[in-house]
């Protein structure tokens, strides 16, 4: 489970990433990706938290294939594994579909000068950031595959990652960018999970 573990994430991330950027580049002749240095400490944290993650996450079930990591013992459970694998491919499959449901305004990081449409229908319209929750169910997929102490630590940075990206950089760049139109959007849709997140008009962040 472990070999299949580092394949699925491999090529999940080789098609969300690499693929996604080549199809949009194609359509529109620009990669998508805004790689801004960041800013404050805790936009620093969330880049750092989210590269290592990846990284970790990408390690782990290799170190645990050549038998490096031992998976914890009350978390190797086979069905619990079998699960763990429908739950990471459906992950990967929804981080692509709202990738692509963003068209043109797909984005790998923000550029604050920049001003893209903000997208809200489908299934922008059950939660704020449908790709990062699809990243967390593929991260939990994942992790119920081969559950080694670094897989684990890996989820945890990816989930505290992007609570703060979302938070501390994503989130105040369309307040500002989108005004009482963004205002009004997180009135009524979660911000992971549908309902759960919203805000009051008088805060966005």
């Amino acid at each position: 489970m472990a070999w299949l573990a580092f394949t699925l994430y491999t090529v999940g991330l080789g098609v969300v990433f690499g693929l996604r950027t080549w199809l949009h580049y194609r359509a529109t002749g620009d990669t998508g990706h805004r790689h801004a240095v960041p800013g404050s400490a805790r936009e620093w944290l969330a880049h750092g938290l989210l590269v290592l993650g990846v990284l970790v996450g990408l390690v782990a079930p290799l170190l645990a294939a050549v038998g490096v990591l031992a998976p914890v013992v009350a978390l190797d459970v086979p069905v619990v594994a079998v699960t763990g694998l429908v739950v990471a491919v459906a992950g990967f499959t929804g981080v692509l579909g709202a990738q692509s449901a963003m068209g043109r305004s797909w984005r790998v990081g923000v550029d604050p000068q920049e001003r893209t449409e903000l997208v809200t229908g489908g299934i922008f319209g059950v939660v704020r950031n449908p790709v990062f929750s699809a990243m967390i169910v593929a991260g939990i997929g994942l992790t119920a595959m081969m559950p080694t102490w670094a897989q684990l630590l890996a989820l945890a940075m990816l989930v505290a990652g992007i609570q703060l990206q979302v938070r501390a950089v994503e989130e105040p760049y369309l307040a500002t960018a989108h005004g009482a139109a963004y205002s009004a959007y997180v009135c009524r849709v979660g911000r992971f999970v549908p309902g759960v997140g919203t805000l009051p008009a008088a805060r966005h962040v």
